[in-house]
């Protein structure tokens, strides 16, 4: 469990695993989101959902990494009334048990991309690349304790937050072992793999936080780790996440991260220096496999035009000897056609 700072504590319950009231903030987000990566075959995926009540719709979300470098993706707003389950435009996510297993399907359509990249340009990648049946089927189970929950004050009370400035008011993580298919177009791939999931809940806009670096990753069943270094709009960084070994958390008290870049911007490898509070160093890099880039746009009251790219690599890493796999996001704010976060160093 992350730690409060004093005069805080965290709470996380079973109850938490399902959806909360989203009260009458008009930019309520309940999202989940969980990824895998199959190391024999070298195909992974993340799936997400964040319901919108308060806006009645659902962000919906489909990747799917292929052996051969091809992406298969959907993106969706499908309709929803109320926050009663995530369960929205062919994607569904059901608690099995609470912070133990959890089930994850789709059935649907996935753009198929041959090049992942063409995804920066989102109506020319649909109008330009063929549209295939897909379906997901997977079974998650918690392999490492939870990771986060709700900051509250230590009677218990809420912290008052400003909806127009949050990301999320509560947020945990989990590392999983996760078994399944996925089916797009003619092709099975059957899934044995490793992956984490997240939930958050609160007010929400993209454009809150100024830049992140996010890179969970798993090196076995009982060995994982997740890099956080977000921007604090200052021009400096909080790093943290934790390592998962031994079958605890150890958190991270310094996560310095350095990447290379290609012509668009993208990342193509990471070098990560990590220090525990256990007394750990870890050294790791990390290689992108495959990449796409994603967006989101928000034009503020006052009409200024906002745009946040965020970019989802699958990525092989090594740590020692150990060769693992997981996800490099990189989240920035595109000013004056740059990535914000590259521009601090990261």
């Amino acid at each position: 469990m992350a730690r409060a700072a004093a005069g805080y504590k965290t709470r996380l319950e079973p109850q938490d695993e399902f959806p909360h009231d989203p009260g009458t903030f008009k930019n309520y987000n309940e999202s989940m989101y969980f990824n895998v990566f199959d190391p024999a075959q070298k195909a992974g995926g993340w799936f997400r959902i964040g319901n919108r009540p308060n806006e009645h719709y659902a962000e919906m979300t489909v990747c799917l990494y292929l052996p051969d470098g091809r992406v298969a993706f959907m993106f969706g707003r499908p309709t929803i009334e109320g926050n009663t389950e995530m369960n929205a435009g062919g994607l569904k996510v059901e608690v099995v048990e609470p912070f133990k297993r959890l089930r994850v399907t789709y059935s649907g359509k996935a753009l198929l991309l041959a090049r992942p990249h063409e995804m920066a340009d989102p109506k020319r990648a649909f109008r330009e690349n063929p549209s295939v049946p897909c379906t997901v089927e997977l079974d998650y189970e918690g392999v490492s304790p939870m990771y986060g929950g709700e900051t509250v004050r230590e009677d218990g009370t809420p912290i008052e937050i400003d909806p127009e400035k949050s990301f999320a008011k509560a947020h945990y993580e989990q590392h999983c072992g996760a078994k399944g298919r996925f089916t797009v177009g003619d092709e099975v791939f059957e899934i044995n793999g490793h992956g984490l999931r997240d939930k958050s809940w609160g007010p929400r806009h993209w454009q809150a936080i100024d830049w992140y670096r996010w890179c969970p990753m798993n090196f076995g069943r009982d060995f994982g780790m997740m890099l956080s270094v977000i921007g604090d709009g200052k021009g400096g960084a909080r790093q943290g996440g934790m390592v998962f070994r031994d079958g605890i958390y150890d958190l991270i008290t310094e996560c310095r991260i350095e990447s290379d870049w290609d012509a668009h911007g993208y990342q193509t490898h990471l070098r990560a220096e990590v220090k525990t509070e256990g007394g750990m160093a870890y050294s790791v890099t990390g290689r992108v496999m495959s990449l796409i880039p994603l967006r989101n746009r928000r034009t503020t009251p006052d009409g200024v035009e906002l745009q946040t790219r965020i970019t989802e690599g699958m990525t092989e890493y090594r740590c020692g000897d150990l060769v693992g796999y997981g996800l490099s996001e990189y989240l920035d704010q595109i000013v004056d056609g740059q990535p914000n976060g590259k521009a601090a160093g990261y």
